[in-house]
């Protein structure tokens, strides 16, 4: 029986939640006439979340699950669930109950459309104002500035894939938290719908204000990636090219110095004038070599490039549609 979506749902110690999570699933898909799983990664729980899951297995063989040795992170169980997940649709939600399952039929309608990604928006969000709503308010709109990617709510699980756009979304580190920019760079259409949103009932939050700062340099990851992955030269190229030719003209400007002091002054004048102890010279002299440095590492930057797509076959492209006569 071919499964045609998949409910991926990452966890971490969240057992008092997932049965109730499991039955509200299980409802707002009991009259959609569609073949389904739900996907569980348990993240290293501690309490029993995957004893409670097996059991649930074997009441309901439409639950599956993976199991981490430990814990990995939320990323790591979004690419597990993915990579796993057998569904031409995928549907992530968090497992902490806050997420309201009666939305997927929302998604699914929307993705009828002919969307290849819905994200979902909680425009009356249930969550502290100065730990959770205020911090990503904040970087929600830093974000959506830096990558050109507006959307009302970039940090909501609630999301519906199709298929062939999980299989590009290569995550790593932290990068969960960027999937509607790589969404967006990748070149697929994505839009998003209000869903529900409800306070936690149940459990502790397993996020802090501290993930808000680190979303700095993830954010400055996904910038480099999107702009130079394919092209690190340009930027290496420019900032040594700068940082070099600053320092050229500030050696050149000194030698001018001591050059007029000897046209004006004689040999005294010349003698008069040192550069050597000077710390513009220093500064010239660094600007110098980190300049080459820079290019330098910008050429290595590109032979790794070159070795990643020439030794894996990797298109620089990706192609939504091909029309072509066919030849015998």
């Amino acid at each position: 029986m071919d499964i045609q979506l998949s409910v991926v749902v990452p966890l971490l110690n969240e057992v008092e939640s997932l049965r109730p999570l499991r039955d509200e699933i299980t409802a707002a898909l009991h009259e959609q006439n569609i073949n389904y799983e739900i996907l569980f990664v348990d993240d290293g729980s501690t309490d029993g979340s995957f004893e409670l899951i097996q059991q649930m297995h074997e009441e309901d063989e439409r639950v599956t699950a993976v199991r981490f040795r430990r814990n990995f992170g939320q990323t790591a169980a979004f690419s597990a669930g993915f990579d796993h997940a057998k569904g031409e649709i995928i549907i992530t939600m968090d497992a902490d109950g806050q997420n309201d399952p009666a939305d997927i039929p929302t998604l699914l309608k929307k993705m009828d459309e002919g969307w290849d990604v819905v994200n979902g928006w909680r425009a009356n969000r249930q969550d502290p104002l100065l730990l959770r709503k205020f911090p990503s308010k904040v970087a929600n709109s830093l974000i959506a500035r830096s990558s050109g990617v507006h959307l009302h709510d970039r940090g909501c699980s609630m999301r519906a894939f199709r298929n062939e756009v999980v299989q590009e979304l290569h995550l790593y580190g932290e990068m969960h938290r960027f999937i509607p920019e790589m969404v967006h760079f990748a070149g697929f259409s994505m839009t998003e719908v209000i869903v529900n949103h409800r306070a936690r009932t149940v459990g502790e939050s397993k996020y802090g204000i501290s993930r808000t700062f680190r979303v700095l340099f993830d954010l400055m990851t996904v910038l480099f990636l999107r702009r130079y992955g394919d092209r690190p030269m340009h930027i290496f190229g420019w900032l040594g090219g700068i940082t070099a030719g600053l320092g050229s003209l500030i050696t050149v400007w000194l030698l001018g110095s001591k050059l007029w002091g000897g046209l004006t002054g004689g040999m005294d004048g010349f003698h008069a004038i040192r550069i050597g102890d000077r710390p513009l010279f220093l500064l010239s002299v660094l600007s110098i070599i980190v300049g080459i440095q820079f290019l330098v590492t910008g050429l290595l930057a590109e032979l790794m490039v070159r070795t990643y797509y020439e030794s894996q076959n990797k298109p620089v492209y990706r192609i939504k549609q091909l029309t072509m006569n066919n030849e015998q």
